[in-house]
């Protein structure tokens, strides 16, 4: 069992940064690949970033590549995703998900390979 905390989220102008956290209860957080999901109003839940077991291999969306960072602390239970260059577009409640992970470095992008979920937090970027 593992239970997510989202932190982090606000209101930031175009172009403004934020960085979110994620702090995970249990003993094994290291076996668990963990991942960055949003979703906005009126719209489905979407795929933002995954980071492995080990935090050696990410992958991102595209509309987020180069803009946004996954990471995580593994001795601190932690993950995070730090936001550059925030557009209006990237409004929308965040969720942090974790997934148990057989492979140290292997991510997923498909909401239905994640198990546990946090309650999420509002980003919102005015233009």
């Amino acid at each position: 069992q593992v239970q997510l905390v989202e932190l982090g989220g606000g209101l930031v102008q175009a172009g403004g940064s934020l960085r979110l956290s994620c702090a995970a209860s249990g003993r094994t957080f290291s076996s668990y690949c963990m991942g960055w999901f949003r979703q906005a109003q009126g719209k489905e839940r979407e795929f933002v970033a995954a980071i492995s077991r080990s935090g050696d291999s990410a992958r991102y969306v595209d509309s987020v590549r180069g803009r946004f960072t996954i990471s995580r602390d593994n001795e601190k239970n932690m993950v995070y995703l730090t936001m550059n260059n925030l557009e209006p577009e990237d409004t929308a409640v965040y969720y942090c998900a974790a997934t148990w992970s057989l492979y140290s470095s292997i991510t997923y992008d498909r909401s239905s390979d994640y198990r546990y979920w946090g309650q999420g937090t509002q980003v919102t970027v005015s233009s």
